[in-house]
């Protein structure tokens, strides 16, 4: 069995995904500690470093799994990688998040590291930050293949496009998967929870309706109970403004009265049941933040609807204060597209 090492974890996305696949999580590394603690309930057989990762002396931390693990995972935020107009390395200072996730790799010396992060990343600045990530690696022996990734070609309900750099020591890496040719809508996630109106639900409940589709028999597998699903409770007038936006439209039919300024498309606009669902953010909660209004109910999707959206098992639960499960399930990379990368690395390690 694989180990590996998760840093910047989140809740626990790839995690889950490598864990799904047969890999063991043997450490990850959060900075929040609400995250980093529903991380470690629903990964209880992990080791949980909640620290600043700045602050971490990467000899006293990982000494005891020096050569011993397979692979390092995660997505370094990088200030560089999402600012366009201004040439900033990957030796900048502001960057040094990155440089601590290639410090624990040179450490560690993994036959395999992956990198998830945006899009960006490949294309900003004509590829300056790309080619300096793959020199800085190649000259620690490890070559790097690269792609964006859309969790929708792998049976998530949701469009998500990501770049994921995978890297494999002294040899070439295995391409990364380019999908598997299923194709999941909003409807077949979260039809059989279509049954909250605004300000209802509670943080643990019964299920009401049996599965619809195959995704939510996989869904619900391995739960008893109903955890999560909590519907906003929106003010009057956001209701009735809910109220005049018809199945598989937005607020391109309100009345210019009711229409306000927003910084996000698909603001006021309901969910597509027939299609996956747009980039589920942090703010899912409230629909001037995007296409978050249910397809038919007036109301946003719970943090449950979300979590399925992102292909979450219903006995994966979120903890914490409701800012924090939407930051955990918003943030995180889709655990079926995580154990897709995983098995092409495990098929890739057993060749060998």
């Amino acid at each position: 069995m694989l180990k590996i090492v998760d840093l910047f974890a989140g809740v626990g996305g790839l995690s889950y995904g490598f864990q799904e696949a047969n890999y063991n999580v043997t450490v990850a590394n959060e900075i929040d500690t609400d995250i980093a603690h529903a991380y470690s309930k629903n990964h209880k057989d992990t080791r949980m470093i909640n620290e600043d990762i700045t602050k971490l002396d990467v000899d006293t931390i990982f000494k005891e799994y020096r050569s011993k693990i397979d692979v390092v995972i995660g997505g370094p935020p990088c200030q560089g990688f999402s600012q366009k107009g201004s040439r900033k390395t990957i030796n900048d200072e502001r960057n040094f998040l990155f440089r601590y996730y290639f410090k624990v790799v040179e450490y560690l010396r993994p036959k395999y590291f992956l990198m998830e992060n945006v899009p960006n990343l490949i294309t900003t600045e004509n590829g300056l930050f790309i080619k300096e990530i793959e020199n800085i690696f190649n000259k620690n022996g490890y070559q790097i293949t690269y792609n964006v990734l859309n969790a929708a070609d792998f049976g998530v309900p949701q469009y998500r496009r990501r770049a994921f750099i995978l890297g494999k020591h002294n040899a070439a890496p295995p391409e990364l998967p380019k999908g598997n040719g299923i194709k999941t809508t909003a409807y077949d996630a979260i039809s059989d929870l279509e049954y909250l109106a605004s300000g209802e639900g509670e943080e643990v409940q019964e299920y009401r309706i049996e599965p619809l589709s195959n995704y939510q028999k996989m869904m619900r597998k391995n739960s008893v109970k109903l955890y999560n699903h909590v519907s906003t409770k929106h003010s009057k007038e956001a209701i009735e403004k809910l109220k005049l936006i018809p199945v598989g439209m937005g607020k391109e039919v309100l009345p210019p009265e009711m229409l306000t300024k927003s910084i996000y498309s698909g603001t006021w606009s309901r969910i597509v049941a027939e299609e996956p669902t747009v980039t589920i953010t942090t703010r899912f909660d409230t629909p001037s933040s995007g296409r978050f209004t249910h397809y038919h109910l007036n109301r946003c999707i719970t943090v449950r609807e979300a979590a399925r959206l992102q292909s979450f098992p219903d006995d994966f639960i979120l903890y914490g204060p409701k800012s924090s499960q939407m930051k955990q399930v918003g943030n995180a990379v889709p655990p079926l597209l995580g154990k897709a990368i995983a098995e092409v690395i495990l098929k890739d390690d057993n060749e060998d």
